[in-house]
Protein backbone atom coordinates (compact mmCIF):
# COMPACT_ATOMS: atom_id res chain seq x y z
CA UNK A 1 0.00 0.00 0.00
CA UNK A 2 2.16 3.01 -1.21
CA UNK A 3 0.37 6.23 0.38
CA UNK A 4 -1.42 6.32 3.98
CA UNK A 5 -4.11 8.70 3.23
CA UNK A 6 -7.81 8.29 3.99
CA UNK A 7 -7.73 5.81 1.12
CA UNK A 8 -4.67 3.85 1.83
CA UNK A 9 -4.82 4.12 5.85
CA UNK A 10 -8.64 2.40 4.96
CA UNK A 11 -7.85 0.28 2.42
CA UNK A 12 -4.74 -1.19 4.37
CA UNK A 13 -6.34 -1.79 7.46
CA UNK A 14 -9.51 -2.96 5.92
CA UNK A 15 -7.36 -5.87 3.65
CA UNK A 16 -5.65 -6.75 6.77
CA UNK A 17 -8.72 -7.22 8.86
CA UNK A 18 -10.38 -9.90 5.68
CA UNK A 19 -6.83 -11.87 6.42
CA UNK A 20 -4.32 -10.63 4.14
CA UNK A 21 -0.79 -9.30 4.92
CA UNK A 22 -0.11 -5.74 4.06
CA UNK A 23 2.51 -3.36 4.71
CA UNK A 24 1.64 0.42 4.37
CA UNK A 25 4.82 2.90 3.16
CA UNK A 26 4.89 6.64 3.75
CA UNK A 27 7.35 8.85 3.45
CA UNK A 28 6.40 10.92 7.01
CA UNK A 29 8.03 9.80 8.71
CA UNK A 30 6.18 11.11 11.64
CA UNK A 31 3.27 9.48 10.23
CA UNK A 32 4.77 6.35 9.93
CA UNK A 33 6.02 6.12 13.47
CA UNK A 34 2.38 7.25 14.82
CA UNK A 35 0.76 4.84 13.31
CA UNK A 36 3.09 2.18 13.67
CA UNK A 37 1.80 2.68 17.40
CA UNK A 38 -1.35 2.17 16.46
CA UNK A 39 -2.47 6.28 16.75
CA UNK A 40 -4.42 7.05 14.38
CA UNK A 41 -4.74 10.87 13.37
CA UNK A 42 -7.95 10.60 10.97
CA UNK A 43 -11.26 11.25 12.12
CA UNK A 44 -13.41 7.73 11.21
CA UNK A 45 -14.89 5.40 13.25
CA UNK A 46 -14.03 2.09 13.30
CA UNK A 47 -10.52 2.81 11.73
CA UNK A 48 -8.07 3.11 14.90
CA UNK A 49 -9.22 -0.24 16.04
CA UNK A 50 -8.03 -2.46 12.57
CA UNK A 51 -5.29 -0.21 12.76
CA UNK A 52 -4.59 -1.97 16.13
CA UNK A 53 -5.64 -5.20 15.12
CA UNK A 54 -4.06 -5.71 12.39
CA UNK A 55 -0.83 -4.13 14.32
CA UNK A 56 -1.43 -7.05 17.03
CA UNK A 57 -1.91 -9.72 14.33
CA UNK A 58 1.00 -9.07 12.29
CA UNK A 59 -1.08 -8.36 9.25
CA UNK A 60 -0.68 -4.93 9.37
CA UNK A 61 2.52 -3.08 9.07
CA UNK A 62 4.24 0.54 8.25
CA UNK A 63 7.49 1.30 6.76
CA UNK A 64 9.13 4.60 4.78
CA UNK A 65 11.02 2.35 2.22
CA UNK A 66 8.91 2.53 -0.55
CA UNK A 67 11.24 0.00 -2.73
CA UNK A 68 11.72 -2.56 0.50
CA UNK A 69 7.45 -2.37 0.19
CA UNK A 70 6.70 -3.60 -2.89
CA UNK A 71 10.02 -6.03 -3.11
CA UNK A 72 7.82 -9.33 -2.04
CA UNK A 73 4.42 -7.88 -3.29
CA UNK A 74 1.92 -9.86 -5.03
CA UNK A 75 -0.56 -6.27 -5.32
CA UNK A 76 0.86 -2.72 -4.91
CA UNK A 77 -1.97 -0.64 -4.46
CA UNK A 78 -1.17 3.14 -5.72
CA UNK A 79 -3.21 5.07 -2.47
CA UNK A 80 -1.63 8.62 -3.81
CA UNK A 81 -2.97 12.23 -3.60
CA UNK A 82 -4.59 13.16 -7.45
CA UNK A 83 -5.30 16.93 -6.55
CA UNK A 84 -6.29 19.27 -9.07
CA UNK A 85 -3.83 20.68 -11.18
CA UNK A 86 -3.60 23.33 -13.53
CA UNK A 87 -7.21 24.31 -15.58
CA UNK A 88 -8.44 21.86 -13.26
CA UNK A 89 -7.06 18.42 -14.58
CA UNK A 90 -6.30 16.01 -12.07
CA UNK A 91 -2.18 16.42 -10.94
CA UNK A 92 -0.72 13.03 -11.43
CA UNK A 93 2.82 13.75 -10.48
CA UNK A 94 2.96 11.27 -6.95
CA UNK A 95 1.28 8.23 -9.08
CA UNK A 96 3.97 8.97 -11.94
CA UNK A 97 7.08 9.81 -9.41
CA UNK A 98 6.14 6.42 -7.37
CA UNK A 99 6.11 4.25 -10.64
CA UNK A 100 9.10 5.19 -11.63
CA UNK A 101 10.44 4.75 -8.06
CA UNK A 102 9.85 1.22 -7.86
CA UNK A 103 9.72 -0.02 -11.45
CA UNK A 104 12.37 -1.99 -10.65
CA UNK A 105 11.70 -3.31 -7.49
CA UNK A 106 8.42 -5.18 -8.62
CA UNK A 107 8.63 -8.99 -8.33
CA UNK A 108 8.21 -10.82 -11.79
CA UNK A 109 4.04 -11.34 -12.09
CA UNK A 110 2.98 -8.60 -9.81
CA UNK A 111 0.07 -6.22 -9.74
CA UNK A 112 0.27 -2.55 -9.71
CA UNK A 113 -3.22 -1.17 -8.96
CA UNK A 114 -4.45 2.23 -9.04
CA UNK A 115 -6.38 2.85 -6.08
CA UNK A 116 -6.25 6.86 -6.89
CA UNK A 117 -9.17 8.60 -8.55
CA UNK A 118 -7.20 9.22 -11.71
CA UNK A 119 -8.36 10.35 -15.35
CA UNK A 120 -9.26 8.17 -18.28
CA UNK A 121 -5.55 6.26 -19.92
CA UNK A 122 -3.98 6.75 -16.39
CA UNK A 123 -3.55 2.69 -16.73
CA UNK A 124 -1.80 3.15 -19.67
CA UNK A 125 0.33 5.85 -18.49
CA UNK A 126 1.79 3.56 -15.76
CA UNK A 127 2.13 0.66 -17.91
CA UNK A 128 4.40 2.97 -19.97
CA UNK A 129 6.19 4.24 -16.63
CA UNK A 130 7.15 1.06 -15.62
CA UNK A 131 7.80 -0.35 -19.00
CA UNK A 132 7.35 -4.01 -17.34
CA UNK A 133 5.38 -6.76 -19.64
CA UNK A 134 5.70 -9.04 -16.59
CA UNK A 135 3.51 -6.63 -14.40
CA UNK A 136 -0.15 -6.22 -14.90
CA UNK A 137 -1.65 -2.64 -14.43
CA UNK A 138 -5.38 -2.82 -12.99
CA UNK A 139 -7.71 0.33 -11.89
CA UNK A 140 -10.24 -0.57 -9.02
CA UNK A 141 -11.45 2.86 -7.51
CA UNK A 142 -12.67 3.96 -4.40
CA UNK A 143 -16.30 4.67 -3.31
CA UNK A 144 -15.45 5.62 -0.04
CA UNK A 145 -17.46 8.37 1.80
CA UNK A 146 -15.65 9.78 4.70
CA UNK A 147 -17.11 9.09 8.25
CA UNK A 148 -18.21 5.46 6.83
CA UNK A 149 -15.07 4.41 4.81
CA UNK A 150 -14.74 1.42 6.78
CA UNK A 151 -18.15 0.58 6.32
CA UNK A 152 -18.08 0.98 3.04
CA UNK A 153 -14.92 -0.74 2.17
CA UNK A 154 -15.98 -3.91 4.16
CA UNK A 155 -20.18 -3.52 3.40
CA UNK A 156 -19.48 -2.01 -0.34
CA UNK A 157 -22.50 -1.53 -3.55
CA UNK A 158 -20.22 -2.65 -5.33
CA UNK A 159 -16.57 -3.77 -6.47
CA UNK A 160 -15.10 -2.23 -9.76
CA UNK A 161 -11.93 -3.78 -11.28
CA UNK A 162 -10.88 -3.00 -14.42
CA UNK A 163 -8.09 -4.13 -16.88
CA UNK A 164 -6.74 -4.81 -19.88
CA UNK A 165 -5.35 -8.70 -18.49
CA UNK A 166 -8.97 -9.73 -17.35
CA UNK A 167 -6.64 -12.70 -15.41
CA UNK A 168 -5.16 -9.43 -13.54
CA UNK A 169 -8.39 -7.75 -12.81
CA UNK A 170 -9.46 -11.53 -11.44
CA UNK A 171 -6.72 -11.56 -8.81
CA UNK A 172 -7.32 -8.27 -7.43
CA UNK A 173 -11.23 -8.58 -7.18
CA UNK A 174 -10.00 -11.72 -5.16
CA UNK A 175 -8.56 -9.67 -2.76
CA UNK A 176 -12.42 -8.83 -1.60
CA UNK A 177 -13.61 -12.52 -1.58
CA UNK A 178 -16.14 -13.21 1.45
CA UNK A 179 -17.43 -9.17 0.98
CA UNK A 180 -20.96 -9.64 -0.35
CA UNK A 181 -21.49 -7.05 -3.00
CA UNK A 182 -21.98 -7.33 -6.85
CA UNK A 183 -18.06 -7.15 -9.01
CA UNK A 184 -18.13 -5.41 -12.18
CA UNK A 185 -15.29 -6.52 -14.21
CA UNK A 186 -14.32 -4.26 -16.95
CA UNK A 187 -11.50 -2.51 -18.77
CA UNK A 188 -9.70 -0.02 -17.27
CA UNK A 189 -10.77 2.90 -19.05
CA UNK A 190 -14.14 1.91 -18.05
CA UNK A 191 -13.45 1.67 -14.14
CA UNK A 192 -11.67 5.33 -14.58
CA UNK A 193 -14.82 6.94 -15.79
CA UNK A 194 -17.01 5.04 -13.37
CA UNK A 195 -15.52 6.86 -10.54
CA UNK A 196 -15.62 10.10 -12.22
CA UNK A 197 -19.27 9.45 -12.88
CA UNK A 198 -20.23 8.60 -10.12
CA UNK A 199 -18.57 11.66 -7.95
CA UNK A 200 -20.31 13.90 -11.07
CA UNK A 201 -24.05 12.35 -10.81
CA UNK A 202 -23.81 13.27 -6.62
CA UNK A 203 -22.81 16.66 -7.38
CA UNK A 204 -25.56 17.18 -9.81
CA UNK A 205 -27.71 16.23 -6.90
CA UNK A 206 -26.42 18.30 -4.62
CA UNK A 207 -26.77 21.04 -7.18
CA UNK A 208 -30.53 20.31 -8.44
CA UNK A 209 -31.11 20.08 -4.72
CA UNK A 210 -30.12 23.57 -4.01
CA UNK A 211 -31.42 25.01 -7.16
CA UNK A 212 -35.38 23.41 -6.04
CA UNK A 213 -34.46 25.31 -2.73
CA UNK A 214 -35.01 28.57 -4.48
CA UNK A 215 -37.34 27.58 -6.63
CA UNK A 216 -39.69 26.37 -3.00
CA UNK A 217 -38.47 30.39 -1.35
CA UNK A 218 -40.23 31.64 -4.97
CA UNK A 219 -43.61 29.71 -4.45
CA UNK A 220 -43.47 29.23 -0.35
CA UNK A 221 -43.36 25.45 -0.61
CA UNK A 222 -41.19 23.77 2.02
CA UNK A 223 -38.27 22.09 -0.14
CA UNK A 224 -37.82 18.75 2.66
CA UNK A 225 -41.53 18.01 1.66
CA UNK A 226 -41.05 18.24 -1.68
CA UNK A 227 -37.14 15.91 -1.76
CA UNK A 228 -39.74 13.71 0.15
CA UNK A 229 -42.08 13.71 -2.44
CA UNK A 230 -39.45 12.96 -4.86
CA UNK A 231 -37.21 11.19 -2.95
CA UNK A 232 -39.44 7.74 -2.80
CA UNK A 233 -39.15 7.25 -6.48
CA UNK A 234 -37.00 4.10 -6.42
CA UNK A 235 -35.66 5.47 -9.99
CA UNK A 236 -34.42 9.03 -8.18
CA UNK A 237 -33.40 8.23 -4.88
CA UNK A 238 -33.08 10.47 -1.81
CA UNK A 239 -29.57 10.27 -0.87
CA UNK A 240 -27.91 13.57 -1.73
CA UNK A 241 -31.11 14.90 -2.26
CA UNK A 242 -30.62 17.65 0.40
CA UNK A 243 -30.03 21.75 0.70
CA UNK A 244 -27.37 23.27 1.96
CA UNK A 245 -24.29 25.41 1.49
CA UNK A 246 -22.89 23.35 -1.49
CA UNK A 247 -21.18 20.64 -2.17
CA UNK A 248 -17.10 20.52 -1.07
CA UNK A 249 -14.73 18.01 0.54
CA UNK A 250 -11.98 16.16 -0.77
CA UNK A 251 -13.06 14.47 -4.08
CA UNK A 252 -16.15 16.14 -5.49
CA UNK A 253 -15.20 19.70 -6.44
CA UNK A 254 -11.64 18.28 -7.88
CA UNK A 255 -13.50 15.36 -9.78
CA UNK A 256 -15.56 17.22 -11.28
CA UNK A 257 -13.64 20.02 -12.42
CA UNK A 258 -11.12 16.77 -13.66
CA UNK A 259 -14.00 15.40 -15.56
CA UNK A 260 -14.93 18.61 -17.22
CA UNK A 261 -10.85 19.36 -18.08
CA UNK A 262 -11.28 15.62 -19.73
CA UNK A 263 -14.09 16.56 -21.61
CA UNK A 264 -13.02 19.65 -23.09
CA UNK A 265 -9.32 17.95 -24.15
CA UNK A 266 -11.38 15.17 -25.94
CA UNK A 267 -13.78 17.48 -27.52
CA UNK A 268 -17.04 16.05 -25.77
CA UNK A 269 -19.57 18.65 -25.17
CA UNK A 270 -20.93 17.85 -21.75
CA UNK A 271 -22.73 21.18 -20.58
CA UNK A 272 -24.53 19.61 -17.61
CA UNK A 273 -21.23 19.36 -16.05
CA UNK A 274 -20.50 22.63 -16.52
CA UNK A 275 -23.95 23.89 -15.11
CA UNK A 276 -23.46 21.63 -11.88
CA UNK A 277 -19.96 23.26 -10.82
CA UNK A 278 -21.72 27.24 -11.56
CA UNK A 279 -25.06 26.12 -9.64
CA UNK A 280 -22.14 25.34 -6.71
CA UNK A 281 -20.68 28.57 -6.89
CA UNK A 282 -23.67 30.73 -7.63
CA UNK A 283 -25.64 28.97 -4.53
CA UNK A 284 -23.37 30.03 -2.26
CA UNK A 285 -22.81 33.54 -3.80
CA UNK A 286 -26.72 33.96 -3.01
CA UNK A 287 -26.28 32.54 0.37
CA UNK A 288 -24.23 35.03 1.50
CA UNK A 289 -26.17 38.11 0.05
CA UNK A 290 -28.87 36.58 1.66
CA UNK A 291 -26.87 37.20 4.82
CA UNK A 292 -25.25 40.83 3.68
CA UNK A 293 -28.93 41.64 3.39
CA UNK A 294 -30.02 41.15 6.66
CA UNK A 295 -27.02 41.98 8.72
CA UNK A 296 -26.72 45.70 7.05
CA UNK A 297 -28.27 49.00 6.34
CA UNK A 298 -28.13 48.19 2.47
CA UNK A 299 -24.52 48.94 1.28
CA UNK A 300 -23.53 45.36 0.48
CA UNK A 301 -20.42 45.65 3.71
CA UNK A 302 -20.03 43.69 6.55
CA UNK A 303 -17.22 46.11 7.77
CA UNK A 304 -17.02 45.62 11.74
CA UNK A 305 -20.01 43.12 11.64
CA UNK A 306 -18.50 40.11 14.12
CA UNK A 307 -20.68 36.72 12.40
CA UNK A 308 -20.77 33.24 13.93
CA UNK A 309 -19.93 30.58 12.27
CA UNK A 310 -20.93 26.80 13.53
CA UNK A 311 -19.04 23.82 11.75
CA UNK A 312 -16.23 24.35 9.24
CA UNK A 313 -15.65 20.77 8.25
CA UNK A 314 -16.82 20.04 5.02
CA UNK A 315 -19.63 17.30 6.68
CA UNK A 316 -20.21 16.21 10.26
CA UNK A 317 -18.54 13.20 11.74
CA UNK A 318 -14.70 14.35 9.56
CA UNK A 319 -12.33 17.08 10.54
CA UNK A 320 -11.49 17.40 7.03
CA UNK A 321 -11.61 20.83 5.85
CA UNK A 322 -10.77 20.37 2.00
CA UNK A 323 -12.69 22.54 -0.37
CA UNK A 324 -14.88 22.92 2.35
CA UNK A 325 -18.13 24.67 1.74
CA UNK A 326 -18.35 26.29 4.98
CA UNK A 327 -14.96 27.90 4.56
CA UNK A 328 -15.76 29.02 0.74
CA UNK A 329 -18.79 30.72 2.47
CA UNK A 330 -16.30 31.74 5.02
CA UNK A 331 -14.06 33.87 2.36
CA UNK A 332 -16.93 35.20 0.75
CA UNK A 333 -17.80 36.75 3.91
CA UNK A 334 -14.67 37.90 5.16
CA UNK A 335 -13.85 39.54 1.55
CA UNK A 336 -17.27 41.75 3.00
CA UNK A 337 -15.42 42.60 5.79
CA UNK A 338 -17.18 40.51 8.42
CA UNK A 339 -15.15 39.62 11.61
CA UNK A 340 -15.80 36.00 11.88
CA UNK A 341 -15.49 33.43 14.93
CA UNK A 342 -16.41 30.36 14.44
CA UNK A 343 -16.19 26.49 16.23
CA UNK A 344 -16.24 22.99 15.53
CA UNK A 345 -16.38 19.93 17.44
CA UNK A 346 -13.97 18.08 15.30
CA UNK A 347 -11.34 20.95 15.65
CA UNK A 348 -11.08 21.40 19.22
CA UNK A 349 -8.11 19.59 19.41
CA UNK A 350 -6.22 20.00 15.95
CA UNK A 351 -6.57 23.63 15.75
CA UNK A 352 -5.78 24.00 12.34
CA UNK A 353 -4.18 27.90 11.52
CA UNK A 354 -7.17 29.77 10.10
CA UNK A 355 -6.24 32.98 11.71
CA UNK A 356 -6.48 34.48 8.30
CA UNK A 357 -9.67 33.74 8.14
CA UNK A 358 -11.53 33.81 11.43
CA UNK A 359 -11.01 33.30 15.01
CA UNK A 360 -11.45 29.66 16.01
CA UNK A 361 -12.99 29.37 19.56
CA UNK A 362 -13.30 26.78 22.09
CA UNK A 363 -16.91 26.70 22.71
CA UNK A 364 -20.00 27.73 20.85
CA UNK A 365 -21.27 30.20 23.56
CA UNK A 366 -17.44 31.83 22.85
CA UNK A 367 -18.38 32.06 19.18
CA UNK A 368 -21.79 33.26 19.48
CA UNK A 369 -21.10 36.17 22.51
CA UNK A 370 -22.00 39.19 20.94
CA UNK A 371 -22.64 38.17 16.83
CA UNK A 372 -24.66 40.09 14.75
CA UNK A 373 -25.75 36.38 13.50
CA UNK A 374 -25.34 32.70 13.56
CA UNK A 375 -24.66 30.82 10.45
CA UNK A 376 -25.17 27.21 10.62
CA UNK A 377 -22.69 25.50 8.14
CA UNK A 378 -22.19 21.88 9.71
CA UNK A 379 -24.40 19.55 10.62
CA UNK A 380 -23.07 18.35 13.32
CA UNK A 381 -26.00 16.70 15.82
CA UNK A 382 -24.68 18.55 18.63
CA UNK A 383 -25.99 22.18 16.94
CA UNK A 384 -29.52 20.89 17.31
CA UNK A 385 -29.21 19.98 21.30
CA UNK A 386 -27.76 23.72 21.96
CA UNK A 387 -29.38 26.10 24.28
CA UNK A 388 -31.02 28.18 21.99
CA UNK A 389 -33.18 29.91 24.79
CA UNK A 390 -29.37 30.74 26.46
CA UNK A 391 -28.04 31.78 23.27
CA UNK A 392 -30.80 34.27 22.73
CA UNK A 393 -29.34 36.09 25.40
CA UNK A 394 -25.66 35.96 23.91
CA UNK A 395 -26.44 36.90 20.56
CA UNK A 396 -26.47 40.73 19.73
CA UNK A 397 -29.35 40.12 17.65
CA UNK A 398 -31.91 37.55 16.72
CA UNK A 399 -30.87 36.34 13.46
CA UNK A 400 -29.39 32.51 13.03
CA UNK A 401 -29.34 31.42 9.30
CA UNK A 402 -29.64 27.26 9.03
CA UNK A 403 -27.87 26.55 5.75
CA UNK A 404 -28.37 22.99 6.93
CA UNK A 405 -31.84 22.80 7.56
CA UNK A 406 -30.58 21.40 10.80
CA UNK A 407 -32.43 23.09 13.80
CA UNK A 408 -36.22 22.93 14.98
CA UNK A 409 -37.73 26.22 13.50
CA UNK A 410 -40.48 26.71 16.08
CA UNK A 411 -38.08 26.25 19.63
CA UNK A 412 -35.62 28.82 17.92
CA UNK A 413 -38.54 30.69 17.34
CA UNK A 414 -40.31 30.49 20.63
CA UNK A 415 -36.41 31.36 21.91
CA UNK A 416 -37.05 34.90 20.58
CA UNK A 417 -34.72 33.92 17.33
CA UNK A 418 -35.53 34.41 13.56
CA UNK A 419 -34.62 31.16 11.92
CA UNK A 420 -34.01 31.07 8.40
CA UNK A 421 -32.94 27.63 6.40
CA UNK A 422 -32.91 27.04 2.57
CA UNK A 423 -35.92 26.36 0.60
CA UNK A 424 -38.41 26.75 3.48
CA UNK A 425 -40.57 29.29 5.11
CA UNK A 426 -38.73 31.82 8.01
CA UNK A 427 -39.79 31.23 11.10
CA UNK A 428 -39.92 34.64 13.20
CA UNK A 429 -39.10 35.25 16.75
CA UNK A 430 -42.67 35.43 18.62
Amino acid sequence: MVGTGYVGLTTGACLAALGHRVVCADTDRHKVERLGRGEVDILEPRLPELVREGLDSGRLEFIRDTRAAVADADVVFLCLPTPMGVGGAADLAAVEAVADQIRDELPHGSVVVNKSTVPVGTAERVAALLNRPDVAVVSNPEFLREGYAVRDFLHPDRIVVGAADQDAARRVAGLYAGLDAPLVLTDAAGAELAKYAANFFLAMKLSFANNLATLCEHFGADVDDVLAGIGHDPRIGSAFLRPGPGWGGSCLPKDTHALLTICQESGVDFPLLGATIETNVEHQRRLVERVVAGCTPGDGSLRGVRLAVLGLAFKAGTSDLRDSPALAIARLLKERGAELHAYDPALSETRPDLSDLLTLADTPEEALRGARACLVLTEWPEFRDLDWEHIAGLLGSPHVYDFRNLLDPDRLRRAGLTCEGIGRTLAMAG
